[in-house]
C-alpha cells in the first residue's frame, strides 16, 4: 500500500480529485441559489472545504480508488466510486446534522455535491481511459506498415466471451488484430453492434460474409458450445478455406477468465459431444479442505490432473506417489512452479511395496486417498499378465488394507469400462480390484470406485498415436472399421473422481453418462481434417485387425449390476452383490477372494500366463478371452 506514495501519478490523481471536489461544492451552491452570487455564503463554502476535502480524499484512498491506473478504469472502479461518493455524502450530512442540525445549511447542496463529485471524478477517469483506448491506439496504428500487417478477424460468438475478446483487442493495439464483425446464431443480435462492431449474421451465412469482407482468421468464442456445434463451425470454416482458433470450453476456463492469449488451435476434445461436468464445489471442498491427500500414480495422465484439481480446494498436504521418476518430477515441478503449491511430499516407489506403503500411511496419516496407479495398456498386459497382477491387483490390495489400518476417511479407486465383461487381462485385473474394494466395506473407511471410458489425450489413448501418424504423412492405423469407444477428457475424468468422493457411502461404483460411443475410424477422420488434410485422399486410413485382448465395443455395466440415480444428473451409481451370492456373508466372500488372490500372486511370481488367465476366470466368471487368446 505504501508503495503508491512513491508514485508521482498518485499525487497527480489526488490533486485532480481535490480540484474537482472544490468545483463540485461551489457548483452545488451555485445551482442551489440559481447562480445568485448575493445569496451564496462563500465563507461557509471555505469552512466546509477545510474538512470535506480531507474527508473525501481519505474515503477515496481507503476504498482503493487510487490504487489502479486510470487508463484501465473498469466497471468495478465505477462501483467503488459510487460507494465512495455515497459514503462521503452520508458522512458529511451526518456531521453537519450533528454539529448544526442543518441550521444555515441546505441539504440539497450536499446531495448535489455528491452527484457532481461522482460526475467529475468518473468523467476524468473515463476520459483518460478513452484517450488511451482510442486516441493512442489510432496514433499507433497510423503507420502504414502496421496497418498492412493487421490480421483481420471475425469473431464467432457475440456473447460475453466474444465481447471480452473484442475489448482486449481494442485496448491493446500490440495484438495486431482488427475485428471486422461478429457471427452469432441468435437472430435477435443480427444487425446490432458491440463496441461499434456489427453482428453480421449466423454461421450459415459465413461463406457469403467472407466473400464480402476480407477476413484472415476466425476466432471461435463460444466456450459453452456443444461438440456438435463446434464440429459444424469447424466444417464450415474448412469449406471456406479460412484459418481458425478457439477459446477453451467452460471446463478449462478458470474463474471465467477470458483472454486472447487463451485462443488456441482446435483439438479433438472440442468435438466431444458433452458439456463439462458441473461440480458440487461446496461438497468437494468439505472433504478436501485442510486434509492430507494421497494420490497414487500421481504422474500419470489422470493422476497429474487430479493433483491440479485437488490443490484448488486448499488441502493441508498432498502426498505424491509414483513409480516413474520422470513423471513424478514433472508433476512436482508443475505444482511447485506453476501452481505455487508448496506443501507436498514426493515419494518414488511402487504401491505393491507393502513396507513403503505402511511407512507412508504411518508417517503422513492421509485422510483421503485417490488410487490412480495402474497399468492400463491392453496389449502390453496381454503379453505381461503378471505385471497386471502385481501392479493393478496386489498394489491396490496393499493400498486398501493400509487405508483400513490407518483409518482413512475416503478411498476412491480409479477403474475402467474394460472391467465390464472383460476380454483382456487389464480389464479382468481391474474387475478383481473392484471386488477387493467391495470386500473392504464395514471397516470404517468409505471405499468407492469410478468407472469410465477412454480418456482423450492420456498416455494410453489412440489420439497421440494418430497425431504422430498424421504428422508423418500417414497412414493412420485403425484396428477395425466398426470399433467404437466411450471418450472423456482428462479434466472431465479427474472432476468425476472428485465428485464421486462426495457421494460414496461405501462399495459403490460410479459411472458417467458418457453419451454415444464414438467410432475410432470417425475419430481418425476428424483428426485428419483438423490437421488440414482430407481423409483417404491426403492421409490414408488402414485397418489392421483387432489387437490382443481388444473387443469391438466397451460397456459400462456388467451382469447383475443395478443402475441407480445420484444427486448429480450426469453421474450414475452401480450396486452389485453378484460376487457375494455364493457366500453366506461378506467375510466368507472376502476369505474366498483372498484365497484366490494368493494363488493368483503365486502364478504371477512364476510368470505363468496361462495359469493367471485361468485364475482370473475363477474369480471373474464373466471374463472371456478372445478365441485367439483362449487358455481353456
Amino acid at each position: 500500500m505504501y508503495a503508491q506514495f512513491k508514485n508521482p501519478n498518485f499525487y497527480l490523481m489526488v490533486i485532480t480529485d481535490v480540484l474537482f471536489f472544490t468545483v463540485a461544492l461551489y457548483l452545488s451552491y451555485f445551482f442551489r441559489f440559481d447562480f445568485t452570487i448575493a445569496n451564496i455564503d462563500f465563507e461557509q463554502i471555505g469552512n466546509l472545504l477545510l474538512w470535506i476535502i480531507p474527508l473525501k480524499v481519505f474515503i477515496f484512498f481507503s476504498i482503493g480508488l487510487y490504487r489502479g491506473m486510470w487508463r484501465y478504469t473498469s466497471v468495478r472502479d465505477f462501483w467503488l466510486l459510487t460507494q465512495s461518493c455515497f459514503l462521503s455524502t452520508l458522512l458529511i450530512m451526518v456531521i453537519v446534522l450533528t454539529v448544526s442540525s442543518f441550521q444555515g445549511y441546505s441539504r440539497a447542496v450536499f446531495i448535489m455535491d455528491g452527484f457532481l463529485t461522482f460526475l467529475f471524478a468518473g468523467g476524468v477517469r473515463i476520459a483518460i481511459r478513452s484517450f488511451f483506448a482510442i486516441y493512442v491506439n489510432q496514433m499507433s496504428g497510423m503507420h502504414p506498415s502496421l496497418i498492412a500487417s493487421l490480421t483481420k478477424v471475425l469473431i464467432i460468438g457475440a456473447g460475453d466471451a466474444g465481447e471480452k475478446i473484442l475489448r482486449e483487442i481494442i485496448d491493446n493495439y500490440k495484438l495486431n488484430y482488427e475485428v471486422v464483425g461478429f457471427i452469432d446464431d441468435d437472430t435477435q443480435k443480427h444487425g446490432r453492434t458491440i463496441h461499434g462492431i456489427r453482428v453480421l449474421g449466423n454461421v450459415e451465412r459465413l461463406p457469403a460474409i467472407l466473400k464480402r469482407e476480407t477476413v484472415h482468421q476466425i476466432l471461435i468464442a463460444v466456450p459453452s458450445a456443444s461438440g456438435d456445434q463446434i464440429r459444424h463451425i469447424v466444417e464450415t470454416c474448412q469449406k471456406c478455406n479460412v484459418s481458425y482458433k478457439i477459446l477453451p470450453g467452460i471446463g478449462d476456463l478458470i474463474d471465467g477468465r477470458v483472454s486472447v492469449k487463451l485462443l488456441r488451435d482446435i483439438s479433438y476434445e472440442d468435438l466431444l459431444g458433452r458439456s463439462p461436468v458441473q461440480l458440487n464445489v461446496k461438497d468437494i471442498r468439505n472433504y478436501l479442505d485442510d486434509k492430507t491427500i494421497l494420490i497414487t500414480g500421481c504422474g500419470g495422465s489422470i493422476g497429474s490432473e487430479l493433483c491440479r484439481q485437488v490443490i484448488k480446494y486448499q488441502p493441508h498436504r498432498i502426498i505424491l506417489l509414483d513409480s516413474s521418476e520422470s513423471n513424478l518430477f514433472n508433476i512436482q515441478m508443475e505444482i511447485l512452479n506453476e501452481n505455487f503449491y508448496r506443501n507436498c511430499e514426493v515419494i518414488l516407489g511402487s504401491v505393491q511395496d507393502e513396507t513403503l506403503m505402511n511407512n507412508i500411511f504411518e508417517r503422513y496419516k492421509p485422510e483421503v486417498v485417490f488410487h490412480a496407479a495402474a497399468y492400463k495398456h491392453v496389449p502390453m498386459m496381454e503379453k505381461n499378465p503378471w505385471q497386471a497382477v502385481f501392479n493393478n491387483i496386489v498394489g491396490s490390495r496393499v493400498a486398501m488394507e493400509m487405508a483400513v489400518k490407518y483409518h482413512v476417511e475416503r478411498f476412491v479407486l480409479v477403474s475402467t469400462d474394460k472391467a465390464v465383461r472383460p476380454t483382456n487381462v487389464m480389464g479382468a485385473s481391474k474387475r478383481v480390484t473392484e471386488l477387493i474394494m467391495q470386500c473392504q466395506q464395514g471397516n470404517g473407511t468409505r471405499f468407492m470406485a469410478v468407472r469410465f471410458g477412454n480418456v482423450v489425450g492420456s498416455s494410453g489413448s489412440v489420439i497421440p498415436l494418430f497425431r504422430r501418424q498424421i504428422e508423418q504423412g500417414g497412414p493412420v492405423t485403425v484396428t477395425h472399421p466398426e470399433i467404437n469407444r466411450f471418450f472423456m477428457t482428462i479434466p472431465e475424468a479427474a472432476q468425476m473422481i472428485l465428485q464421486a468422493g462426495t457421494m460414496g457411502e461405501g462399495g459403490e461404483i460410479f459411472i458417467l453418462r458418457m453419451g454415444t460411443p464414438i467410432k475410432i475410424a470417425d475419430m481418425a477422420r476428424d483428426l485428419i481434417r483438423l490437421s488440414g488434410k482430407e481423409p483417404d485422399v491426403d492421409i490414408k486410413i488402414v485397418f489392421t485387425g483387432l489387437r490382443d485382448g481388444e473387443k469391438l465395443y466397451e460397456e459400462l455395466i456388467t451382469v447383475g449390476e443395478d443402475i441407480l440415480p445420484t444427486g448429480h444428473k450426469k453421474v450414475m451409481v452401480l450396486r452389485s452383490n453378484g460376487f457375494f451370492n455364493g457366500a453366506k456373508n461378506r467375510q466368507a466372500a472376502k476369505e474366498y477372494l483372498y484365497k484366490k488372490l494368493d494363488e493368483l500372486e503365486k502364478m504371477a511370481e512364476g510368470h505363468d500366463s496361462k495359469g493367471i488367465k485361468i485364475k482370473f476366470k475363477e474369480i471373474v466368471p464373466e471374463y472371456t478371452p478372445q478365441e485367439n487368446e483362449s487358455v481353456f
